[in-house]
């Protein structure tokens, strides 16, 4: 589950780390006055007006209607009032939303952290999460912040420190000195960034979180360090034990055909494709939309059932694929083991007349235990759905009704 900046600051202010301190609003006024209320408690006098979406590349990103970028620099409350309204109800656009971008609800109105002083504030790099190669979290870091990472590690691999932790121990403390020596830091910034790195560590765990990344972390021009930026992905397989995190999840950022999947204990993804799966069980969901785009198509999204395909989670299905415009067909592919193929072979006509009229062609591909008797009621049900047993079988009438 992916939460928006404000709340992952706030997380990790909780935990121990030192983070950019701001105020959350939803209007301009709400803006102006966060501001004077920042102001009063840092003293600072120039404001970062963020917006806040569950995307990256705010920064280079661009509103559509007003032409703002996704975080500027306010001097003044008059303009922090402007540059809010200029990115308030805006539809952002950067790198990770594609064309299409997101509305931004929120902004969050930070202090100014890149004062003078006797040292250039420096822009560093820093992650937190599981390498399931080798079963580890892994802290990686980099002198080359407020960039995108993935082109530093093409162009310059080098700079990027990986420090794997043993979780059954525990990050230890010469390996947050480690990190701390690998960024060229000394004195009281080394200092501050040891602790940091040891508080960011223990927030990830008590968390569960999956992936940290806080890109920049500013060590400051008096050698403070700071979490400027903050993303952070929960594990939503652990949320059962963070009710309180589970509240901060903003399904307005979400795409509403997973969210309604979700209601309906399905789990979905939504493609781009023109054939909509319907399936039990995840690795038979990608064999699936292996066989599609084999037979000529593209698979547009890729559903799970779970193993107890019945009547109300396949009318769920089709109600959720039938809402994506692009879906020229639905191939359903069930291996009957923990349920039979007959009983989801009925499910399907069951659910197909109490959705009523289907204007795509449904293949009903059934293997397992009672795959035959569940061929014969899809063959007398006398609905528009096609019967295979073998895939290949399936292919083919794929291919034959996107002709």
């Amino acid at each position: 589950m992916n939460i928006h900046e404000y709340q992952a600051k706030d997380i990790l202010r909780k935990h121990g780390v030192a983070v950019q301190r701001g105020i959350v609003a939803d209007t301009p006024d709400k803006a102006v006055a966060a501001a004077r209320d920042l102001q009063n408690e840092t003293g600072t006098k120039w404001f970062v007006v963020k917006s806040q979406i569950h995307a990256g590349g705010r920064g280079k990103g661009t509103v559509k209607e007003t032409g703002s970028r996704g975080v500027v620099l306010a001097k003044s409350f008059d303009e922090v009032n402007e540059k809010s309204k200029a990115i308030l109800g805006g539809t952002l656009v950067t790198h990770q939303t594609g064309a299409a971008g997101k509305k931004v609800n929120k902004v969050l109105i930070a202090e100014d952290v890149y004062y003078p002083g006797e040292s250039q504030p420096k822009e560093l790099y820093m992650s937190i999460l599981l390498d399931r190669s080798k079963g580890k979290p892994v802290i990686m870091a980099s002198t080359e912040g407020g960039m995108n990472i993935e082109e530093v590690a093409a162009a310059t691999p080098e700079k990027i420190v990986k420090e794997w932790v043993e979780p059954s121990i525990g990050l230890q403390p010469f390996q947050a000195r480690k990190v701390a020596f690998a960024l060229g830091l000394e004195g009281n910034a080394f200092k501050e960034m040891v602790k940091f790195i040891h508080a960011l560590y223990n927030a990830y765990m008590a968390i569960d979180a999956s992936m940290f990344e806080i890109n920049p972390v500013l060590k400051t021009s008096d050698n403070k360090i700071l979490a400027v930026d903050g993303k952070v992905n929960l594990d939503d397989n652990a949320l059962f034990r963070h009710k309180d995190l589970e509240e901060l999840r903003d399904i307005t950022e979400e795409d509403p055909l997973e969210v309604e999947a979700g209601k309906s204990g399905l789990n979905y993804v939504k493609l781009d494709g023109n054939v909509g799966c319907m399936v039990n069980g995840a690795g038979l969901a990608m064999a699936t939309m292996d066989i599609i785009k084999l037979s000529g198509g593209e698979p547009a999204n890729f559903l799970d059932v779970g193993g107890g395909a019945n009547a109300e989670t396949v009318e769920a299905g089709f109600r959720i694929i039938l809402k994506d415009p692009n879906v020229k067909a639905i191939l359903i592919n069930i291996f009957g083991g923990i349920v039979r193929c007959d009983r989801v072979a009925s499910g399907v006509v069951e659910a197909y007349k109490k959705v009523g009229n289907i204007p795509v062609p449904i293949i009903v591909r059934l293997q397992g235990t009672n795959a035959e008797e569940g061929a014969r009621i899809i063959r007398e049900s006398g609905l528009k759905v096609f019967s295979a047993i073998l895939l290949k079988d399936a292919a083919a009438k794929i291919s034959e009704v996107l002709a």
